[in-house]
């Protein structure tokens, strides 16, 4: 499962590159881009514990900022340092509709469907830090939720679906409680994705497993200074 999380990861990163116009190249053991990737996504990802940091490194451009998603914590990256450690998740094909967490205030989710909702989706995310890394494009193959409390957005994720799982990232909450936004997330996907696996990654994976996510495995990301 860790490998399936890797790979729907992988694409997730791939399609962020594509609407950049910095797409990168898939092999057995590894997804990496020859270019500077969007902020805060790796310049390559590893798909298999079999792929060695000449795997890697051979294909990336090293100068300092480069990163590396070491999926399966296996590598040892001379002149990188490990910025973060975290844990892969996976919760079983949701079914029927997770009961939503207590927030106080009806909570309205909806999918993000045009480019000014997502601009929306995106000062939400990061509360106005960042702009323009999620560009429409992506709206064609990934798919944003958003939930809003009298219009405005108190909460979101996005899912990317690839092979038999949907990838769950970016789940974020502003004006309600962090397990609301997870819990809305589980639900939407059941709806939207019926039958499949949800797969992501979390430094702190404990409001994933209060809506039946459970840990399978470590993960690195690696920074050249």
């Amino acid at each position: 499962m860790i490998a399936e999380a890797a790979r729907n990861n992988a694409e997730w990163c791939d399609l962020m590159c594509r609407t950049h116009g910095t797409p990168g190249t898939f092999t057995d053991l590894t997804w990496t881009n020859p270019a500077r990737t969007p902020p805060l996504y790796p310049d390559a990802v590893t798909l298999s514990p079999a792929a060695t940091a000449a795997d890697v490194l051979n294909r990336i451009d090293q100068a300092s900022g480069a990163s590396v998603k070491d999926s399966f914590a296996t590598l040892d990256l001379p002149g990188f340092d490990v910025l973060f450690e975290a844990t892969w998740i996976h919760h079983p094909a949701p079914g029927g509709t997770p009961a939503p967490a207590a927030t106080g205030d009806p909570i309205t989710w909806e999918v993000v469907e045009d480019a000014a909702a997502l601009r929306a989706w995106e000062e939400a995310c990061f509360s106005g830090g960042m702009r323009d890394l999620f560009l429409p494009g992506l709206l064609a193959e990934a798919t944003p939720l958003c939930g809003r409390i009298e219009g405005d957005i108190v909460c979101g994720s996005m899912l990317n679906a690839s092979g038999r799982v949907v990838g769950v990232s970016n789940v974020h909450a502003s004006g309600c409680d962090l397990d609301a936004a997870w819990s809305g997330t589980v639900a939407l996907a059941a709806g939207l994705f019926p039958g499949r696996p949800l797969v992501g990654y979390e430094t702190d994976p404990e409001p994933a497993m209060k809506q039946g996510f459970a840990t399978i495995g470590p993960l690195r990301v690696w920074l050249r200074s």
